[in-house]
């Protein structure tokens, strides 16, 4: 059975925001740090993994995305903060 994450990149602390999709966390994330594809991630330098979580329904993640890009910033800022305070890359601890 596979899993699906919904995650979310930062540029730096309170910086810009990105939320995704992915059935391959370590491999998105790297090519997020990496500038592989051109898009908002590369344009706007979002290279920090804040936040993440799994789902083992396909559809149930991409209903969880499509529900946070709705979400004012303040509610994004605030499930970061939830679990992850101090705004680290999660990247290392995922390798």
């Amino acid at each position: 059975m596979k899993t699906y994450f919904v995650y979310i990149m930062a540029s730096k602390k309170n910086g810009t925001l990105y939320i995704g999709i992915t059935n391959d966390l370590i491999r998105r994330v790297w090519q997020h740090k990496n500038d592989i594809h051109d898009g908002f991630t590369k344009q706007y330098g979002v290279h920090r993994l804040v936040w993440y979580e799994a789902h083992r329904d396909v559809n149930e993640a991409i209903q969880r995305e499509k529900q946070m890009k709705k979400w004012r910033r303040q509610w994004k800022i605030n499930v970061i903060e939830e679990q992850n305070p101090d705004w680290n890359d999660l990247y290392n601890d995922l390798l």
